[in-house]
């Protein structure tokens, strides 16, 4: 029984497949709902003129079948139709690319690992004959790559304000140090060069305390010549020292240790102040080296003095380098401050 208000399309039970008074009963048109599975379209022609009419549209089942296969394929997938031809070339050619080209080594790979990153080292160049080792006394030329650690620690070095580095002296296993007064000797001249008013903490900006506990800043290591070739390379057949920031390790060779430099006058006690202080200069944070400013000054301690202390010795060393090629000469000089704290004179 009609409850004698007008039925509206929400009262329909769409779940019931019994209709009730039809709509063409009452002469009215029933609602288009698109076919099942085809794109979502608008059903009516925004133009057209008579009100309840269905046109065949595009999309509709009737416009399909006026259509060749290829028509209906692009009418219905519309601007997909070129689209996915597009995308499916583009994946292809980036799985060309992406097989065609090898990946880049990780960092982490056998020969990353080979490469140290060594600071103080010689560039591969001519040689000259102011870098050669000279004569003197004998010295082990191969120890075993492992390092004993000499006892001990001292006070501080320094302002207490200034930065603070921690550093342990220590000697590779292989290597005999009785000859120049054993291993305390070693720390002892180590201390007394980084304690000095003319080295590094003449300006107040950097101070040292040697430990022998914990890890430090960089440890000061007396080296074999051929562990010093392992670590900080050997490019052209020069003794050299350095300070590898991969180990952590200031490399002091030891042959220069005994013997010296041929471009350095002074004593042997002098040289190795320079190499001491010029090694740990490139540890606290000093990695370029410095030419000679003007001839016959004193040299600065980041200049190559092992190599030359004239510049164009310097510069076929290095060509690609800071050092220019003139005849500018220097004299040898161990400190960063050879004058003492800035302001004392």
């Amino acid at each position: 029984m009609s409850d004698g208000r007008r039925r509206t399309p929400d009262d329909v039970d769409h779940g019931s497949t019994t209709r009730g008074p039809g709509r063409e009963d009452r002469g009215e048109r029933s609602p288009y709902y698109p076919p099942h599975g085809q794109p979502l379209r608008a059903p009516w022609d925004p133009e057209e003129s008579t009100p309840g009419r269905r046109r065949s549209v595009p999309g509709s089942r009737d416009h399909l079948r006026r259509q060749s296969p290829a028509g209906r394929f692009f009418t219905t997938w519309g601007w997909r139709a070129y689209a996915i031809p597009v995308l499916v070339l583009l994946t292809a050619l980036v799985i060309a690319d992406a097989v065609a080209t090898p990946d880049p080594e990780p960092s982490g790979s056998a020969d990353a690992r080979e490469t140290p990153a060594v600071i103080g080292g010689p560039v591969a160049g001519v040689v000259p004959p102011s870098g050669q080792l000279p004569e003197g006394g004998p010295f082990v030329e191969d120890g075993t790559g492992e390092f004993r650690l000499v006892p001990g620690g001292t006070d501080g070095f320094g302002r207490p304000t200034a930065e603070q580095f921690t550093y342990t002296v220590e000697v590779e296993e292989g290597v005999d140090t009785v000859d120049f007064g054993g291993d305390d000797a070693v720390a002892r001249m180590v201390d007394a060069t980084l304690a000095n008013p003319k080295s590094w903490t003449a300006d107040g900006a950097v101070a040292f305390r040697r430990t022998a506990q914990g890890e430090p800043a960089f440890r000061v290591s007396l080296t074999s010549p051929m562990t010093v070739r392992e670590n900080c390379g050997y490019d052209i057949e020069l003794e050299a020292s350095c300070y590898n920031p991969a180990t952590g390790r200031v490399y002091l060779n030891l042959a220069r240790w005994i013997r010296g430099a041929r471009s350095f006058q002074g004593d042997i006690g002098s040289y190795r102040q320079y190499l001491v202080n010029h090694e740990v200069g490139h540890a606290i944070g000093f990695p370029q080296h410095e030419p000679c400013p003007a001839d016959g000054v004193l040299a600065p301690v980041m200049m190559q003095q092992t190599f030359g202390v004239t510049n164009g010795e310097i510069f076929r060393l290095d060509p690609e380098g800071v050092v220019p090629d003139n005849q500018d000469t220097c004299r040898y000089n161990a400190w960063p401050f050879p004058d003492g704290p800035p302001g004392a004179r």
